[in-house]
Formats: structure tokens, sequence, C-alpha cells
């Protein structure tokens, strides 16, 4: 039997206005500290953007989501570039900033557990099941 490890993940919001606090899932995060693992995944919807905020630019949404994703990454150079000093953090450490309450277009949501053999796959999953559209 493969080993497991606790997870912690949370959901990457857009709230493309803040004073109506109407969002879409737009990515997930996913932290193993056993495994020392972070990762990100994202997918804007350019559909569910616009049916929320028609003026919302879907670029800069997307650079925000990218920096989520390049702060996740191990390349210290792409996380530095978007993060600075944070991105030399520890892993946890950048989850748990990634995770702080605030508002902003992208938000993270609350955290959740879970247990894994494979994280990336699980990333996968996540992404899969909670964030890209569902298909009939």
């Amino acid at each position: 039997m493969t080993a497991r490890h606790a997870f912690e993940y949370a959901l990457l919001r857009v709230v493309p206005r803040i004073e109506r606090g109407e969002a879409f899932n737009a990515g997930v995060l996913l932290y193993c500290r056993p495994l020392d693992y972070l990762g990100a995944r994202v997918h804007l919807d350019p559909h569910r953007l616009a049916a929320l905020d028609p003026a919302a630019d879907p670029a800069v949404i997307a650079r925000a989501l990218d920096a989520v994703t390049a702060l996740c990454d191990d390349v210290g150079a792409a996380a530095a570039r978007y993060a600075g000093p944070a991105g030399e953090e520890d892993r946890g450490r950048r989850f748990r900033r990634l995770t702080a309450p605030r508002s902003t277009v992208v938000q993270a949501g609350p955290v959740h557990t879970g247990l894994t053999a494979d994280p990336t796959k699980d990333l996968e999953h996540l992404l899969r099941t909670l964030v890209l559209p569902l298909r009939p």
C-alpha cells in the first residue's frame, strides 16, 4: 500500500467586482508539507468573467493568476520576478501567504484537507472537478 500524506488545498476565486461579492473558481492551490510540495493550477473562463463583469480585463486577471502559479513553482527566478522576497520563502509560508484573506480580484477560499500519495495527480483532479467547466 502506498503511503498517503496529509495535504491542504484552497480554491482560487475571481471576484471581478469586490463590492458585489460575486465569484467563480479559477484555480486551486495544494500544499503537502510531508512531501515538501506546493502547486497551483489555474483556468480563467472568459465567459464566466464576462457574465459577472463585462468590463473586466481578462488579461489583467490572467496575469494575477499566473503570478500565483509562479509563486508556487520551484523556479526561483520566476517566483522572485512576481513576488520578490516572498518567492524565496519556504513552501509552507508561501501557501499561508497565498491563502491569507484579502480584498482583491483574485482571492483564496477556505483551506480544506485531504490525503494524497501523489499531490500532482490530486491537484489535477481538484482542477478538473472544482474549477474547469462541467461537461454534459
